[in-house]
């Protein structure tokens, strides 16, 4: 290509990325897979797969075109080459799915999205509702929208049509709250455009000014709040002059825009005062939330968390999550404590699904800030009522503790794995081989490989490499030739990586996207 051959100059490189993102847009799946396939070859010697994004540009490609099983083989080679796969990943599928007519199958797909920690999106709602709409199963539209509530996602205006429909076949109480946050204020009197397609968020504005008055072209909330980003006593008092009618779609996409937390919060205040009928509702609370607790900002969470309680805000799940597992990043365990007891008091009654996610929450932020006897006990009362963490989350838990050369932790952890019923997986044991050979635990290590191999489980190549030259470095040249020997008996069924992620994913949950996926279509052939 004559960009990367230096004809232009002062123009970056072509990466391979880009030329799949080129011909994703084309439509073109020949020079895509052939792209594909020389970004693979071009690899590194160490990088096992090329990025997550490059697999769904292709899966994508052959769905288009109805090549269904050459879209299943590319997402199971990014599970053997484990690229884990992402949000988008599993909107290619649904949206594959539900276009095949697959609505049951896009369906299980979307369910298993919460315990593998990916968000679900409003792309991923639509998807749904409208294939259900069109196929007139309000009942599982019903069920669409509740989860919507659990997770707080604020419809996009592509639903009102969806919406009104299901409206006129009777489910009008199901559908009411929705409908209302979807038509324009009746005090905007023309809206001349709309702005903001993202995949995640609402498409379109709610903002406006008087009757008769066109919407302003310059009312594009990212661009007002990078004008007001140092919130200038000027700037804010022309924002006032605009005389805007505040909705809660609008004051969404304007805290979302804010780059600083402390303009958001600025701007969450002062839009509380001005004239009209705006109130501060559970999806603008649940944003300003999201923004303080990245920043790690305990006190103004707080302080909209006694907002909350004072005027009966129903916090969705997903919120409450959210914080709990931010409050890790930020090392801040014991706010997160005091939300974990206060959970049915700020979101009303969880189900037992969704109270094993925010204890798994709760688990990891404990660790991240170093509090394994804390952990310890979240872990004990949680099964004590009937609530068990899924294999991830024993993974994580042994991760740390073998860190901190808790090694007895370690194997009560996987007494309690196996007492349970709980199949321990081959990313469980690798996690271990790999954490006890990082922390110099050889013996241990070669353990977890004969348990591994007695169960019919296999390491990757590279974690056997790794056990291998740590036991030879060490002297255990007995040991090391051991595990060479075991290797070679299996050596074509060494994976190239296996699947999985700590604390996140296991190999059952993506085994089972991808047995949904591959039944979906293998009956039809190609």
């Amino acid at each position: 290509m004559s960009i990367n051959h230096c004809e232009f100059k002062n123009v970056l490189r072509v990466s391979f990325m880009d030329l799949l993102r080129w011909n994703a847009i084309a439509g073109d799946l020949e020079s895509a897979v052939r792209v594909f396939n020389d970004y693979r070859e071009s690899l590194p010697v160490g990088k096992k797969h090329v990025s997550t994004e490059g697999y769904n540009l292709v899966m994508s490609l052959y769905a288009r075109e109805g090549k269904d099983l050459d879209a299943v083989e590319m997402f199971r080679g990014m599970i053997k080459d484990g690229a884990n796969p992402n949000s988008r990943s599993y909107t290619v599928i649904m949206e594959h799915l539900v276009g095949s007519g697959r609505l049951g199958a896009a369906f299980e797909v979307f369910a298993v999205l919460p315990s593998i920690r990916i968000k679900r999106t409003l792309k991923q709602y639509s998807v749904l509702v409208d294939g259900f709409i069109l196929n007139e199963d309000f009942n599982m539209v019903k069920t669409l929208l509740n989860e919507m509530r659990n997770d707080g996602v604020l419809p996009g205006y592509a639903m009102r049509v969806s919406l009104k429909r299901m409206q006129e076949a009777g489910f009008v109480e199901e559908t009411e709250e929705f409908v209302r946050e979807l038509l324009p204020d009746e005090r905007i009197g023309n809206i001349g455009f709309a702005v903001d397609g993202s995949e995640d968020e609402e498409d379109g504005d709610d903002g406006g000014v008087e009757e008769n008055v066109k919407l302003k072209p310059w009312l594009d909330p990212s661009a007002l709040a990078s004008v007001l980003s140092d919130w200038n006593p000027d700037e804010v008092l022309a924002l006032e002059d605009a005389r805007l009618v505040w909705t809660t779609r609008l004051v969404c996409k304007f805290l979302r825009s804010f780059k600083k937390a402390e303009t958001a919060w600025k701007f969450f205040c002062w839009v509380a005062y001005q004239p009209g009928d705006f109130n501060h509702d559970v999806h603008t609370v649940s944003r300003m939330i999201a923004i303080l607790v990245r920043e790690g900002n305990v006190d103004l969470v707080d302080q909209l968390i006694i907002k909350v309680k004072r005027e009966g805000i129903r916090l969705s799940f997903s919120t409450i999550r959210l914080i709990v597992d931010f409050y890790g990043f930020s090392k801040k365990p014991d706010p997160a404590l005091r939300i974990f007891d206060e959970i049915e008091l700020l979101c009303g009654p969880v189900s037992k699904v969704n109270l094993k996610l925010v204890y798994c929450s709760l688990l990891r932020t404990l660790v991240k800030c170093k509090r394994g006897p804390d952990a310890m006990n979240i872990l004990e009362g949680m099964i004590s009522s009937g609530v068990l963490p899924d294999i991830q989350t024993f993974t994580g838990l042994m991760q740390y503790f073998a860190s901190v050369e808790d090694l007895r932790m370690v194997q009560k952890l996987f007494g309690i794995v196996r007492q349970s019923g709980i199949e321990p997986d081959a990313f469980m044991f690798k996690t271990l081989i790999r954490t006890y050979c990082k922390h110099g635990q050889f013996a241990f290590a070669l353990r977890v490989f004969k348990d591994m191999m007695n169960l019919n489980l296999f390491p990757d190549g590279a974690t056997k490499t790794l056990l291998v030259k740590c036991l030879w470095n060490d002297g255990k040249l007995r040991e090391a030739a051991f595990v060479e020997e075991r290797s070679e008996e299996i050596n074509e069924m060494l994976p190239l990586a296996v699947p999985g992620h700590v604390w996140t994913t296991s190999c059952a949950d993506l085994r089972r996207v991808y047995s949904i996926y591959y039944n979906s279509f293998a009956a039809d052939g190609e």
